[in-house]
């Protein structure tokens, strides 16, 4: 079976070559797929995913969608629909008239658009609100009126810019799990662009993480938050990030809920290594005790993030030194000079 969509070599450039918004990207996904591409502002996500619409021409590169190359067509001819960050619904149009909008805009007869988008409004919860305007809507209601609309098109992928980020912090939560059970139900595959990890871990099938243009790792949430492939992906992913230590020929990571205090780690046996630390702050940050520490056996300025789970009863005190402890699996080795992950070493703390 074809790749839903593909781009192969894609690049962008701009200001007449200087600028590499997208420089060399090479990813494929797979049928009914949620692809997250994130990265922070100015990583080439945005650009990348306004290529495959049909709304930028690549400087150099294919896309393909449903195996066939798309490259000059305009977005209508592309079988896809986006949802735009600001939604882009009509103010002066009902609900019903902005999800009716691209089917007359196609020739659909009338008692289809009546039972397309008596099908989406229903899947979506907003059958109540086709007579309201775009102003009388809440921020998540305007979200599935844009879903809605996108949806009675029956494209061959979405293309999703972000479309979370104009609500307050508890909509949002909320607005991910609707976006993620729509997206089951209805099986399209997905690419969905966003700068937040939370989104990016809670919603792909797989993630790729982009930085200047290119695309540093690509693969399911799990694998690149424990795995990642550099140094980069290992503190962009993850709060509080992965702790970073300098060790001359090479950098040692490891994740701060896998450092705990000793009295905690009772199992590790001969693959624990010690160490010990001086905290100079804690915190509670949803039920987690974080603990801040320096640790001055390894470099004056070698600085940690522990997290302690709320079910982990032990004692931390600020303005003293603890013995904490990691096993040997928990930790990760990256080149000094290229940032990339490279082979384990023997290691002592």
């Amino acid at each position: 079976m074809a790749h839903v969509v593909e781009v192969r070599g894609l690049k962008k450039h701009f200001d007449g070559g200087d600028v590499h918004a997208v420089d060399g990207v090479d990813i494929a996904t797979e049928p009914g797929e949620y692809l997250v591409l994130l990265g922070p502002s100015g990583c080439g996500k945005t650009t990348l995913l306004r290529m495959i619409a049909g709304l930028e021409e690549p400087t150099a590169g294919d896309i393909l969608i449903g195996g066939n190359v798309v490259n000059g067509l305009p977005p209508r001819a592309r079988g896809i629909a986006m949802v735009f960050q600001s939604y882009a619904l009509y103010p002066h149009k009902t609900v019903l008239e902005n999800i009716t909008f691209p089917l007359k805009a196609a020739g659909i007869e009338p008692d289809d658009q009546r039972k397309k988008v008596e099908w989406a409004t229903a899947l979506l919860g907003i059958d109540e609100l086709l007579d309201r305007k775009p102003r009388n809507l809440s921020g998540g209601e305007r979200q599935r009126v844009a879903l809605a609309r996108a949806i009675v098109r029956d494209p061959t992928v979405f293309l999703l810019d972000e479309p979370l980020s104009n609500l307050d912090a508890k909509l949002r939560t909320s607005a991910r799990d609707e976006l993620k059970q729509f997206q089951d139900r209805l099986g399209t595959t997905t690419i969905y662009v966003t700068h937040d990890q939370v989104e990016a871990m809670g919603l792909g099938d797989r993630i790729a993480v982009m930085l200047k243009g290119k695309v540093r790792q690509i693969g399911p949430p799990r694998e690149v938050y424990s795995d990642p492939a550099d140094t980069f992906v290992a503190t962009f992913i993850g709060s509080p990030p992965m702790n970073l230590i300098d060790r001359g020929d090479y950098t040692l990571g490891f994740r701060p809920e896998n450092f705990l205090p000793v009295e905690a780690t009772n199992g590790h046996g001969d693959n624990a290594l010690e160490v010990d630390v001086r905290v100079y702050r804690t915190e509670y940050l949803s039920g987690d005790l974080h603990v801040y520490a320096t640790v001055p056996s390894l470099a004056a300025d070698a600085h940690i993030i522990a997290r302690i789970p709320a079910t982990v009863d032990v004692s931390v005190s600020e303005d003293r030194e603890q013995r904490f402890a990691i096993h040997e699996k928990d930790l990760r080795f990256f080149d000094a000079t290229s940032g990339k992950r490279t082979e384990s070493r023997p290691v002592r703390l």
